[in-house]
């Protein structure tokens, strides 16, 4: 399953940018990044059967573990695409949140974008190292 992050905002050369690349060379499954402009822009064509994650503060804040059994299960039932969306500064707009298949929290917190990009990366390398028994995460 390809795990395609779609981020509104260029990350250009930063720490983050670096942070985020680290996490992303680590994972074993196929990873795709999309940037968009902090307007405007469409989404990238979903590929069949995918599903949409939404990244907002609304949204279910999910244990690693159980982030993990969400991909796990995607996965498993054939879902060929999981597209995580990260809004820009004012978010996403309301039928963004509706046709999400999850919306995802990192917590009640606001996170600027590029933090919720290398957030997501380091999650999506923790989940899929989770579901591949490495020993990257520890139960506490």
């Amino acid at each position: 399953m390809l795990l395609h992050i779609i981020a509104r905002g260029k990350i250009g050369r930063s720490p983050e940018a670096e942070l985020v690349e680290r996490y992303l060379k680590r994972i074993a499954w196929p990873v795709r990044v999309s940037e968009l402009p902090d307007r405007g822009g469409n989404l990238p064509q979903p590929a069949t059967n995918a599903v949409t994650v939404v990244l907002d503060e609304r949204g279910e804040a999910l244990s690693s573990s159980d982030f993990a059994k969400r991909l796990e299960n995607w996965r498993d039932t054939g879902r060929r695409e999981a597209r995580f969306v990260i809004g820009a500064a004012d978010g996403h707009n309301p039928a963004m949140r509706e046709e999400a298949d999850l919306l995802l929290s990192f917590g009640p917190a606001t996170w600027p974008h590029m933090m919720a990009r290398a957030m997501l990366a380091e999650q999506l390398f923790r989940a899929t190292s989770i579901l591949a028994n490495h020993p990257y995460h520890r139960e506490g």
